[in-house]
C-alpha cells in the first residue's frame, strides 16, 4: 500500500476499523435517507398528481428550460469576466512598481471581503441612479459574480505564479529575457496546469451563485423554478426543489468533468515543476510537487515575499 507525507500506511487492525466506521456510516446515511423519505411520505410529497406537471412538456418548456437559459447566461458571461479580472489584477499584484501593485492589493481585499449578495444589491439599486429606469437584473448579478470571484482568481494567480520554481524566472533571465517576457513564456504556460484545480473549483462556486439572483427577481431557475412554478402547481414546492437541486448537480458534475479532462490534457502537453494549488479559504490540501509531470523532486522552496 502507498504511502503519502501526510499518514502512514494502515495496518491490519487500522485496516479493520476503517472497514468498520465504513460500514456504520454507511448505515447512518441510509437510515437519515430513509427517514427523509418516510417523513416526504407521511405528508403526501410522493404522490403522483404533485409530481405531474413535471412529466409535461410544457412545464419545462415555460418554466425550467427559460430558468435555465438565464443560469447559463450569466453564468458563462461571470465566468469569462471574472477570469479576465482576476488575470489582470493577479499579475498588477505581482508587479515590481507599488503604484501598480498596492491598488490591486487593495480592490482584491476590498471585493473578496464584501458579502456576494450585498455586492448584487449595492449595483442593482445603483445602477438607475447612475443609468436611468430599466431592467438591470442580470447587470447586477454579472457584475457581482464578477467581482467576488474575479478576486477570488486573483489570488488564484499569483499563487499559480509563485508556486512555479524560483529556478525557472532565473534561468529565463540568465538567457537575456525581459520580465514580460519571463511571465508570458516560462511563468503564465506552467502556472495555467498549477491553477487549473482552484479555477474550476471557483467557477462551480460562481454556477452556484447564480441562484443569489433569486433575490433581485432575476429570471434563473431558482426563480422560474422554485419559486414561479410552486406558485403555479399548488403542492409542487418540494418536488420542484428536488428537479432543480439535481439539475444543479447536473451542471456541476459536468463542468468538473470537462475541467479534469482539460487538466489531464495540459498535464500531458505541458512539463511544470509546479504543484496543483487550492483556492484561497479552500481546506484542499495538494503535495508532491511535479507528480505525474516528469519531473523530479520537491519544488525549491521560495523566499518569503
Amino acid at each position: 500500500m502507498t504511502t503519502t507525507v501526510l499518514f502512514d500506511a494502515p495496518g491490519p487492525r487500522a485496516r479493520t476499523r476503517n472497514g468498520v466506521l465504513t460500514v456504520i456510516s454507511v448505515v447512518a446515511v441510509a437510515a437519515v435517507l430513509y427517514g427523509i423519505y418516510r417523513g416526504f411520505d407521511a405528508k403526501g410529497q410522493w404522490e403522483g398528481k404533485i409530481w405531474q406537471p413535471f412529466l409535461q412538456w410544457e412545464t419545462w418548456e415555460v418554466y425550467i428550460f427559460p430558468g435555465l437559459l438565464g443560469t447559463l447566461q450569466a453564468a458563462v458571461v461571470a465566468s469569462v469576466l471574472a477570469l479576465l479580472f482576476g488575470a489582470v489584477f493577479g499579475l498588477a499584484r505581482l508587479s515590481d512598481h507599488t503604484w501598480i501593485r498596492v491598488p490591486a492589493g487593495v480592490v482584491v481585499e476590498v471585493f473578496r471581503a464584501i458579502p456576494l449578495l450585498l455586492l448584487i444589491f449595492f449595483i442593482f439599486y445603483l445602477a438607475p441612479a447612475v443609468a436611468g429606469s430599466g431592467d438591470y437584473t442580470f447587470m447586477a448579478v454579472v457584475i457581482g459574480l464578477m467581482l467576488y470571484n474575479g478576486s477570488v482568481l486573483a489570488e488564484v494567480v499569483r499563487a499559480g505564479v509563485h508556486a512555479v520554481p524560483r529556478g525557472q524566472s532565473e534561468a529565463a533571465f540568465a538567457v537575456g529575457m525581459r520580465k514580460n517576457q519571463v511571465m508570458r513564456l516560462v511563468l503564465l504556460p506552467q502556472a495555467v496546469t498549477a491553477m487549473m484545480p482552484a479555477i474550476v473549483s471557483q467557477l462551480v462556486v460562481l454556477l452556484k451563485d447564480t441562484a443569489l439572483g433569486y433575490i433581485i427577481a432575476y429570471v434563473d431557475l431558482l426563480n422560474t423554478g422554485f419559486k414561479i412554478l410552486p406558485a403555479v402547481f399548488f403542492g409542487s414546492l418540494i418536488p420542484a426543489a428536488i428537479v432543480i437541486g439535481i439539475i444543479y448537480v447536473a451542471l456541476n458534475m459536468a463542468l468538473s468533468f470537462l475541467a479534469t479532462w482539460l487538466e489531464r490534457r495540459s498535464r500531458r502537453s505541458r512539463k511544470t515543476a509546479a504543484a496543483p494549488i487550492a483556492a484561497p479559504g479552500s481546506a484542499e490540501v495538494s503535495v508532491g510537487a511535479g507528480e505525474g509531470t516528469g519531473d523530479a523532486g520537491p519544488a525549491p522552496d521560495r523566499p518569503a515575499e
